[in-house]
């Protein structure tokens, strides 16, 4: 792949702004989330804020979070992270202890693992126990083996300011559907913006014990080119990726982004596409 050009780097200047203080932060962390994207995302969704905003690979919620629709619906193929968000939208207030401790962090892993396989997922101790496990593993990772069990490792944070009490999201969350399913079973109106971020079509080890392959990628695409309202894709610039999008009539703009994990260090910017379509 070719070095950036300067017109995405001067992209990557635009949308590495920070976003507005007064928006409510994500509350998990979350590898690969678009946080940065946000303020290149509003110039799209402002002209269509009446409408529905629709995420069918939501993660970590910061596209969601940081547009502010008054309705949405939220979908991902994680159970756990939609469970905490459920819980959220109740009023989740955390009564675990919190505490930045290896030995204590394998427990609460133990524990977790041990609720998901007495169907107990839907738990408020489940939900808890996702945030914990989320802000206390590895650079935060959500990861799971094929037997469905959370494997992520400690993380070795120096410090860690961990949240309790989750109100602040409960007014943002009153009209906003949370469901976790595959995205082609959505309910999905003709006239929704569905903003669509599904994982990166590179190697990676498997966010749910199902994994997403490329056949997963040509569902994504075709289905979403199908739509008659506003769509926003984006993913990694593969050369794959970029010839299936043409194809299917999206509108390519390219953005540097930021690289946030990497095994080698790397912290280079990354060659992202949005492809849109009916915008």
């Amino acid at each position: 792949m070719s070095s950036l050009s300067l017109h995405e780097k001067r992209l990557s200047s635009i949308v590495n702004l920070v976003p507005n203080d007064r928006l409510l932060r994500p509350p998990l962390k979350w590898a690969g989330g678009k946080r940065w994207q946000v303020p290149y995302l509003r110039s799209l969704w402002q002209p269509h804020s009446h409408r529905r905003l629709v995420e069918p690979f939501a993660g970590g919620l910061a596209v969601s979070l940081g547009l502010q629709p008054t309705y949405a619906t939220i979908n991902d193929a994680n159970p756990h992270v939609v469970n905490f968000y459920r819980w959220i939208k109740r009023g989740l207030t955390i009564d675990m202890s919190l505490r930045n401790s290896r030995t204590f962090y394998v427990r609460a892993r133990n524990r977790f693992n041990d609720l998901l396989r007495n169907g107990r997922h839907t738990s408020k101790e489940a939900a808890e126990l996702f945030y914990y496990l989320n802000r206390t593993g590895y650079n935060g990772l959500c990861r799971f083996n094929r037997d469905g069990e959370f494997n992520v490792p400690f993380g070795r944070h120096p410090q860690i300011n961990y949240a309790r009490d989750f109100a602040p999201y409960k007014d943002a969350f009153k009209n906003w559907t949370f469901v976790s399913a595959d995205f082609e079973r959505m309910s999905i109106n003709s006239d929704d913006f569905i903003y669509a971020d599904p994982p990166y079509d590179v190697e990676f080890t498997s966010y749910s014990k199902d994994g997403f392959t490329w056949a997963d990628q040509l569902r994504t695409a075709r289905w979403l080119a199908q739509h008659r309202g506003p769509v926003v894709l984006s993913n990694q610039a593969t050369p794959r990726i970029i010839n299936l999008y043409r194809k299917l009539g999206f509108r390519l703009r390219f953005l540097a982004a930021p690289r946030m994990i990497s095994c080698n260090g790397d912290r280079s910017l990354a060659r992202e596409v949005l492809a849109t379509k009916n915008i």
